[in-house]
């Protein structure tokens, strides 16, 4: 990258933010715009980053452009990641579920192990330091089906958590995506999928941990790391940022991501196996009107076990509003299956609900992929 000046547009999310860092790692003079200050662009200290209302784009620069604005030109998201990727032999992880946690586990262990990872996570890893790292050693990526962005990139070790239709503008049924991911794992040298759940210890709880962990032992494993060694290691690994995130107090509360109905299922069974005698309170917020629309009932069936249940409104994300859709009729299916809950449209609401119902020993999940973790520091407040 020694040369190129790279400006990116969105620099503040997770994907780009890691981007960014790698590639002025790799000799890129960086730069970027977003509309607000993030977290994730602590580490891009003393680059020239641009916040404004609407994006900024300065002369002589190359532009690489988050999806999320379609209209700006440049380089797409998904073009640069696969320069970054065939750069370097990749370890690249996909699915439905899991797959940032899954590619968190196998960079953790790689580095623990000596073996000197570069890795691009979409999330935060504390005890990597950061979503992006630039070792020396095979590069390992969370990659994205929702937009297909996967299915570009040349992968020495392909790992497949699971398969589940998720985005249903996207893809017109669950065998299109089952056709798109095996064309994609016929391109890969090796690939991990169908992994059986590891039973040994892990510091992180749930049946799906115990998934993901079976696929990271898997790759690590086509990685050249023995079994007992990556075990050794896995065993002290504590999770990645907004996944079944814990913070201690008189009340619990567990910030967690998951917005399909299987990872919301999911989390609240791992509180269940974390906190056994807890009363459970659920703040839950849908993430996309189309998902919401295909998959009220399922997400129903899954806050159903928990014992209390707030639903905001939806967060759009890239989406338009669909008329009719909204939270609450997550809240009705609810009703549907014998289960009184509360629609609380903003997260203001539904934090206050949550503060003003909790009792010391319970525990309060916040869940959902928009910004409703703003909840846990307003019922701490």
């Amino acid at each position: 990258m020694n040369g190129r000046r790279l400006w990116f547009v969105g620099i503040g999310g997770a994907g780009l933010s890691g981007y960014a860092q790698l590639a002025r790692a790799w000799g890129a003079e960086v730069g970027g715009w977003d509309r607000v200050w993030t977290p994730y662009l602590e580490p891009l200290a003393g680059v020239q980053i641009e916040i404004a209302p609407e994006p900024v784009v300065p002369h002589g620069w190359e532009t690489v452009v988050s999806s999320a604005y379609p209209d700006v030109p440049g380089l797409r998201r998904k073009e640069f990641l696969r320069e970054l990727v065939a750069a370097r032999e990749s370890v690249v992880v996909s699915g439905t579920h899991g797959k940032g946690t899954t590619a968190a586990m196998i960079a953790f262990v790689l580095r623990e192990t000596g073996r000197d990872p570069a890795w691009l996570i979409g999330a935060p890893v504390p005890q990597l330091g950061s979503n992006a790292g630039f070792g020396a050693g095979l590069l390992v990526v969370e990659a994205d089906e929702s937009d297909r962005t996967v299915f570009d990139l040349p992968a020495a070790i392909a790992v497949v958590t699971n398969v589940e239709l998720d985005h249903h503008t996207e893809y017109r049924s669950l065998s299109e995506l089952e056709h798109a991911f095996a064309a994609w794992t016929a391109t890969a040298r090796q690939v991990v999928r169908d992994a059986p759940p590891y039973r040994g210890e892990l510091a992180v709880p749930g049946e799906y941990n115990r998934l993901n962990a079976g696929a990271a032992l898997a790759a690590l494993e086509l990685a050249g790391v023995a079994r007992a060694e990556a075990e050794s290691a896995l065993a002290r690994f504590a999770g990645t940022g907004r996944r079944f995130e814990v913070h201690e107090g008189d009340v619990t509360i567990v910030d967690d991501y998951a917005h399909h109905p299987t990872e919301v299922a999911a989390t609240i069974a791992a509180a269940r196996e974390r906190f056994p005698a807890a009363t459970l309170r659920v703040l839950f917020q849908p993430h996309l009107y189309s998902r919401t629309r295909h998959l009220a009932r399922e997400l129903a069936e899954a806050l159903a076990g928990a014992d209390d249940v707030s639903v905001t409104d939806v967060y759009p994300a890239r989406e338009q509003a669909i008329p009719g859709v909204s939270g609450k009729l997550i809240v009705d299916a609810l009703s549907d299956v014998g289960v009184l809950a509360a629609y609380t449209p903003t997260v203001e609401q539904g934090a206050a609900r949550l503060a003003r119902r909790a009792r010391k020993g319970d525990v309060l999940l916040v869940v959902g992929a928009g910004d409703v973790d703003r909840a846990v520091g307003l019922v701490r407040s």
